[in-house]
C-alpha cells in the first residue's frame, strides 16, 4: 500500500480553479475540525512563517497548548504542522482525512490544510496560528472565523492571481479579516482597507508575531522566543542558505549579508518576477551559478542564466542544485562565500536544516 506521503505527493499542489468548496465540504465530512479552536490568521506576502511560529511560540510560553501551520517546508513535510512547538506525525495526520480527500478530489494543500485543523482538533490545541498559503480570500485557511488576523507586508506577487496593484492584493489577503476581529498590521497604509473588511482594533507592528499573540491574549508579553525554521537565513561558516523569492525578499537579505562577494546559487519560479529579482541579488556577489528546483514550476538553469548575464560578471547554468553547490563552493574558494537563494524549493533540494537562531536573522519566511 502506497504510503502516506506518497499519496500526498501525487496530488496535484494547484486547482485548476481557486475556490473554497472543496476545503468547505471536506472539513464538513471531517466533523468540522476548524471550529475546535480559537485561531490566528496570518496573511502577507513575506514573513508569514517566521511570524507563524514567533506567535505560536509566546502562546506556547505562556501555558497554552498550540498548533501552527505553515508553508512551504524545507527540511520535510511534517514540520508544516506542529503541535506545541514539536512536528506531529504527518503519515497519521494524513491518514485521517484521506478516505474524505479522495472522495472530493481535494488538492495537495486542501488536503494539509485539513490535515492541520483536523491534528489541532485531534489535540485539543487551545489556539491555532495559521499561515495562508496564496493570498486569502480564496486560499484553503479562509476557513477560521479568526479572532486575530496579521498581514506581515503587502508586495506585487502572484499577480496573475491576486491582482496586478499592491492594493488589490492587500484587499485580497484582508478578505479573511471576520467582523470584530484585531488586525495587526506590519504596515500602516492598509488601515483603512481592514477597517473597511469590520476590524474591531488595529494594532500597528514590526514584530508581527509578538504582536499577533499579544493581542490574541489581550496583554504584553515580556522577553522573546527563539524559533527553528528552515531555509531562512541557515548560516554555515561563511555560507548562508536563505529563501527569497521575490523582490521584497531580496531587499530584505541584502540588508542582513554581511558581505557583498558571495557565489550566488538561485533557483527561481517561473512565475516570479525573475529580472528584478535577479538584479538585486547582483548587489550580494559578482558570479551566478543559475540551477532549478524539482519543482515543476522552476525556470529552467538554462532560462535562469540567460536572464543574469545582464546582471552578473560571471554565470553558469548547472541545472543539478547539488552540483551547483558544489561548483560554486568550487568558485568561491577557501576565502570566499556562497549564498544560495531563490526559491524554498532550492533549499528543500538540498535538505538544508537550521539551527537555532535569534528571530532577527530569520524574520523573512
Amino acid at each position: 500500500m502506497r504510503s502516506q506521503l506518497d499519496w500526498l505527493e501525487s496530488l496535484s499542489p494547484w486547482p485548476e480553479e481557486f475556490g473554497l468548496g472543496r476545503i468547505q465540504a471536506l472539513l464538513a465530512e471531517l466533523g468540522h475540525p476548524e471550529r475546535a479552536f480559537p485561531a490566528i490568521h496570518i496573511v502577507g506576502t513575506n514573513g508569514k512563517s517566521t511570524a507563524t511560529r514567533r506567535a505560536a511560540a509566546f502562546l506556547a510560553r505562556e501555558a497554552l497548548s498550540t498548533g501552527a501551520y505553515t508553508s512551504p517546508h524545507v527540511a520535510g513535510w511534517s514540520e508544516r504542522i506542529q503541535v506545541d512547538g514539536e512536528d506531529v506525525d504527518i503519515e497519521r495526520a494524513l491518514e485521517r482525512v484521506r478516505d474524505a480527500s479522495k472522495r472530493l478530489s481535494a488538492t495537495q494543500f486542501e488536503v494539509l490544510t485539513a490535515a492541520a485543523l483536523a491534528e489541532f482538533a485531534a489535540a485539543k490545541v487551545e489556539v491555532a496560528v495559521l499561515e495562508a498559503g496564496l493570498g486569502g480570500r480564496l486560499d484553503a485557511t479562509n476557513v477560521l472565523d479568526a479572532r486575530v488576523v496579521a498581514l506581515t507586508n503587502v508586495a506585487l506577487d502572484h499577480t496573475d492571481v491576486l491582482g496586478e496593484t499592491r492594493e488589490e492584493i492587500a484587499a485580497e489577503k484582508l478578505a479573511v479579516v471576520s467582523p470584530g476581529a484585531v488586525v495587526v498590521l506590519g504596515e500602516p497604509e492598509w488601515e483603512g482597507l481592514a477597517r473597511a473588511k469590520g476590524a474591531s482594533e488595529i494594532v500597528p507592528a514590526d514584530d508581527i508575531g509578538r504582536a499577533a499573540a499579544e493581542a490574541f491574549l489581550g496583554r504584553g508579553l515580556a522577553g522573546d522566543v527563539d524559533i527553528s525554521l528552515a531555509g531562512r537565513f541557515n548560516v554555515v561558516g561563511e555560507d548562508v542558505f536563505a529563501g527569497a523569492h521575490n523582490p521584497a525578499g531580496v531587499d530584505w537579505l541584502l540588508a542582513r549579508l554581511p558581505r557583498s562577494d558571495y557565489v550566488v546559487v538561485a533557483s527561481i519560479l517561473a512565475d516570479k518576477d525573475v529580472r528584478e529579482t535577479l538584479r538585486l541579488l547582483a548587489r550580494a556577489g559578482r558570479a551566478l551559478i543559475a540551477t532549478a528546483s524539482r519543482s515543476a514550476r522552476a525556470l529552467p538553469a538554462e532560462e535562469l542564466a540567460h536572464v543574469g548575464d545582464e546582471f552578473f560578471e560571471c554565470v553558469e547554468a548547472v541545472a543539478e542544485p547539488e552540483q551547483a553547490l558544489a561548483r560554486a563552493r568550487e568558485l568561491a574558494g577557501d576565502d570566499g562565500a556562497v549564498l544560495v537563494t531563490g526559491s524554498l524549493y532550492l533549499l528543500a533540494d538540498l535538505d538544508v536544516r537550521l539551527q537555532r537562531i535569534p528571530w532577527e536573522s530569520s524574520a523573512k519566511g
